[in-house]
């Protein structure tokens, strides 16, 4: 299991957006990389075409190193570790390094 998953809230470790927190909207685990939200923004050039008339210059996401990305825990709002914990007869979940609490 990953310590990172679509849809988890993560803040960047280092790089240009140090300390800036978004959204995973897709990972890539055979390539240790991530999409994340309003993180590592670069200009790419987009050719005009039938859909889209306009073209030119745009800002989208590139891909992150996991490495750089730490998951934050919902009540300590901090970057946190990840450990796993069995909730009784129940699935293995991820839950905080901190405080316990299980990160969904």
């Amino acid at each position: 299991m990953a310590r990172v998953r679509h849809g988890d809230t993560v803040m960047v470790l280092s790089g240009k957006d140090r300390g800036k927190t978004g959204k995973i909207l897709r990972v890539w685990p055979e390539r240790d990389r991530a999409l994340v939200e309003r993180i590592n923004l670069v200009k790419h050039f987009e050719r005009r075409g039938q859909q889209q008339q306009a073209g030119g210059v745009i800002e989208r996401e590139a891909a992150v190193p996991l490495a750089k990305l730490a998951p934050v825990c919902p009540r300590c709002r901090k970057p946190v570790r990840v450990g796993w914990a069995r909730a009784g007869d129940g699935p293995k979940q991820r839950q905080c390094h901190r405080c316990h609490e299980a990160i969904s």
